[in-house]
């Protein structure tokens, strides 16, 4: 018991060794900016189960990983999370490796969308549908509190939650069905996610709005195929966002791989340059981290080339590309979306400014949050 003070104090004292070089000025290398932009999954219970991913952070310098409990392509549990005891110490090895903090991300929604399960000793959870019907902001606010303590425990610092889709079609099979909206009323979404993204905050927790511009109304499923909700989305599905972004949210937003004619006639959200920059930058003045969803699910995945994508996502505003790795598993990914990266500069497609762009973004958001822990 009394080694964890230690620990964190250690932790805290190598995150600041590199924030503060940044602090003073040091320009860091295009590798390293590119780098930031790439958040990876991986199989593994501990880094010398990974040596793909130590790889990844010590060489290629990406920002961040995300954590499975359950891998898909394999059919097993046999992932990254076995227990707290486990989590904790691949979470404080992961760090370890890297010169700049990494940002390690996880979906602890609660309720049907939960990776920390009690079954592997983890706090019991609850969804979104159920605080939203309960409407006690207190309840919202204890549930949110005791999720964010339960992260920060297991050194977790990016929650991708909360959910502010709006329940439009209650049988929707990657929403409404799976309990993971807290509302068909917009205002009750706010109101509700403004609450769990505040205590996150409060608890040095990033959080993370999704999905833009809305999934609620979908009627399949973007994981599986091409998700078109031109015909049943409605600008009600935004509301959550202005109200928030309008409040001063500004930690991250996750793009959906929806496609809407309405806001882009060619390109899915996580790839429209009208959806990320012209509607949530510019016209609800979001400032903070735009991520997209798992660039490997098959809405982006089966319709578009790999550098065809990440193209357009960063073209589109998009500052870290998510690759789960866990719908399709690909041990190369990092390197073939670093090289990809490193050709659209060469070629002047990409532009370093816009590199740049998404770099101080995200080593704005490593800062605010590693002084702000407590």
């Amino acid at each position: 018991m009394k080694k964890k003070p230690l620990k964190t104090a250690v932790l805290l004292f190598l995150f600041m060794l590199p924030l503060a070089s940044h602090a003073t000025g040091r320009q860091d290398s295009l590798d390293v900016k590119i780098g930031q932009m790439l958040m990876i999954g991986f199989r593994g219970f501990s880094v010398s189960d990974a040596p793909g991913i130590a790889e990844d952070i010590k060489k290629r310098h990406i920002g961040g990983v995300v954590l499975f409990d359950y891998d898909v392509t394999s059919h097993t549990a046999a992932r990254n999370i076995s227990s707290p005891e486990q989590l904790s110490s691949l979470t404080l090895d992961l760090q370890n490796l890297s010169e700049i903090p990494l940002l390690i991300a996880i979906d602890q929604e609660g309720g049907k969308v939960c990776r920390l399960k009690t079954a592997r000793g983890f706090p019991s959870t609850v969804s979104a549908a159920h605080l939203g019907q309960l409407d006690i902001p207190d309840s919202t606010r204890a549930v949110a509190l005791r999720t964010a303590r339960t992260l920060k425990a297991m050194h977790i610092g990016m929650n991708f939650a909360p959910v502010a889709d709006v329940n439009v079609n209650p049988q929707n099979p990657v929403i409404g069905k799976l309990d993971r909206s807290f509302s068909p009323d917009p205002a009750l979404v706010a109101l509700h996610a403004g609450i769990t993204a505040d205590t996150f905050q409060d608890e040095g927790i990033v959080s993370t709005l999704k999905h833009f511009p809305g999934h609620g109304s979908s009627t399949t499923d973007t994981h599986l195929d091409f998700t078109d909700i031109t015909a049943s989305w409605s600008e009600k599905e935004l509301e959550p966002y202005r109200a928030l972004i309008s409040g001063g949210f500004h930690d991250a937003v996750m793009t959906a791989h929806v496609y809407n004619s309405k806001l882009d006639p060619l390109y899915p959200a996580t790839l429209s340059k009208n959806t990320l920059d012209g509607l949530l930058r510019k016209k609800l003045g979001f400032g903070g981290i735009i991520v997209s969803d798992d660039m490997q699910m098959k809405a982006i995945a089966d319709r578009y080339g790999l550098e065809q994508a990440i193209r357009l996502a960063v073209e589109a505003g998009v500052d870290i590309l998510l690759f789960g790795n866990n719908v399709s598993y690909d041990p190369d990914i990092a390197s073939k979306a670093t090289d990809i990266l490193h050709s659209l500069v060469e070629k002047r497609i990409i532009s370093e400014k816009r590199i740049d762009l998404s770099y101080r973004r995200i080593m704005d958001l490593k800062k605010r949050y590693l002084f702000s822990c407590k």
